[in-house]
């Protein structure tokens, strides 16, 4: 079954300031959201047990994974274990599509 939400740009979630997060489609095992991410924000260290893929569209972030800095701009991507601690640093606005799996249900709107 395919569930799918809308692509025009209402119902993002601000989980901290300067971050929003929009689900774009969700199945049983995946689900992809979209991130826009404001000049000066800053996403706090956090783990979850999802596994999380990212991909850079535009703007530049640099993200931290296990304490490891990751300088990422348009066309870079990440893959992060369920449980692994990261925060990320926006230093231009920015938009990146990510995969989380299982689906996240606290971002599903």
């Amino acid at each position: 079954m395919l569930y799918k939400k809308s692509g025009n740009g209402k119902g993002y979630l601000q989980p901290v300031e300067g971050i929003g997060i929009r689900t774009m489609v969700y199945g049983e095992k995946t689900h992809m959201c979209e991130f826009k991410l404001k000049k000066g924000a800053l996403l706090p260290r956090h783990s979850h047990p999802h596994e999380q893929t990212g991909f850079v569209f535009s703007g530049h972030i640099i993200i931290n994974i296990a304490g490891e800095d990751f300088d990422a701009g348009p066309g870079d991507a990440w893959c992060i274990a369920g449980g692994v601690e990261h925060k990320a640093d926006v230093l231009e606005d920015s938009v990146i599509v990510e995969v989380f799996s299982p689906p996240r249900d606290d971002y599903i709107k």
